[in-house]
């Protein structure tokens, strides 16, 4: 296989590229791995035979889209690396846990492996109405398949409910129906997978009117919004629709909560998409919160590991991993709870304060969880 084809180099803008480095400058897993978006790079343009098993840093990259942040010639290196991922897939050389996060995605709408039937037992006892084909509600709550299936975020998806049924708004979940974004599986390069994905999610919303999508995930959030078609509805993050109704006036808290918080970006809703001010302006509402702000946040902001497939691809460096800078940024901060609004980073970050041994110096919450405490 090679880096190759004049194809690719102009679809890919490669011919842009002037080799300054600072994609791979600013590559959070460069730090800590043998992957250099900018070697990728040269190698493509020159066709030098690509050997998937000796170039396994290719399954490093987190899809943070930091180097095209920073590409002064809006060279997209990401995408390099997605489709030599690609190929690799096509080959049928992929992993075990890629393999197996793929194969449930088709068959079961999820890459966790489960049942498509236990989608909702997340729900508990709480009341949330799934909406039936032909009905119409105001507001589609997209939960994703980390917040319907993984115990940890199932409470977050909890929380987004319990804030929207004490708000009676007016809103539905598609319980067992929900599909996967696929995301995830387009930034590991199985592109035939997502455009199944995508196909099956656009039939499936034809089925129902709705005026708005919240979405727990800046996955699912970031996939509809760039690689899905543009809809009639309006697309929020949940972080985003809770500012709007603070705004209004709806949203309001009713307790106080002293504590120093700090706030960790996460890449598919920062960096991706622009979202910094509306989960601030959220955490600086809250009576009796001292915000801090860490060093590296907003366009710096550290890169916790999760996205790009990474939850089903272990590292193979043995460096520092970057949640664990990020835990330990928060606690030099001073802050005694580090809020985030994702999925994966609320995973990576909460593993991480165990691995760095500091429990006992601050917590790990999902803004949701934040809000549902105090409303």
């Amino acid at each position: 296989m090679t880096i190759n084809g004049d194809v690719v180099c102009r679809e890919l803008n490669l011919y842009d590229c002037i080799q300054c480095g600072r994609c791979t400058g600013g590559c959070p897993v460069s730090m800590r791995s043998r992957l250099n978006p900018r070697r990728l790079i040269y190698e493509a343009l020159l066709g030098v035979k690509f050997v998937p098993s000796e170039r396994t840093e290719i399954w490093e990259c987190t899809s943070c889209a930091t180097c095209i942040q920073r590409c002064p010639k809006k060279v997209r290196p990401m995408d390099l690396v997605i489709h030599l991922r690609s190929d690799i897939i096509e080959s049928g050389r992929i992993r075990p846990a890629v393999r197996d996060a793929l194969e449930s995605t088709f068959l079961h709408g999820n890459p966790w492996g489960r049942a498509r039937e236990k989608r909702t037992e997340w729900i508990g006892d709480e009341k949330v109405k799934i909406l039936k084909e032909g009905e119409s509600v105001d507001i589609l709550y997209y939960v994703c398949c980390t917040a319907a299936y993984d115990t940890r975020v199932q409470e977050v998806a909890r929380s987004i409910i319990k804030i929207m049924n004490r708000l009676n708004l007016d809103y539905a979940i598609l319980g067992n129906e929900e599909n996967c974004c696929s995301n995830e599986m387009n930034k590991m390069g199985e592109k035939g997978l997502f455009e199944i994905s995508m196909e099956k999610n656009i039939e499936l919303f034809s089925k129902y009117r709705f005026s708005k999508m919240v979405t727990t995930s800046p996955h699912c959030f970031h996939t509809f919004k760039n690689d899905y078609p543009e809809a009639d509805y309006q697309l929020f993050h949940y972080t985003q629709f809770f500012s709007m109704l603070i705004d209004d006036g709806i949203l309001k808290f009713s307790k106080e909560l002293k504590s120093k918080i700090t706030y960790h970006d996460p890449c598919f809703l920062g960096k991706q998409n622009k979202i910094f001010e509306e989960p601030r302006k959220i955490l600086q509402s809250i009576p009796g919160v001292e915000y801090i702000e860490m060093d590296r946040s907003r366009e710096r902001s550290l890169c916790c590991e999760g996205g790009g497939g990474r939850m089903w691809i272990e590292s193979e460096s043995q460096e520092e991993r970057l949640a664990e800078i990020r835990v330990k940024d928060a606690v030099s901060s001073g802050a005694e709870i580090l809020a985030t609004a994702c999925p994966f980073c609320l995973l990576t970050l909460e593993d991480a304060v165990k691995t760095t041994g500091n429990e006992e110096k601050i917590r790990v919450c999902d803004i949701s969880e934040i809000i549902e405490e105090i409303i």
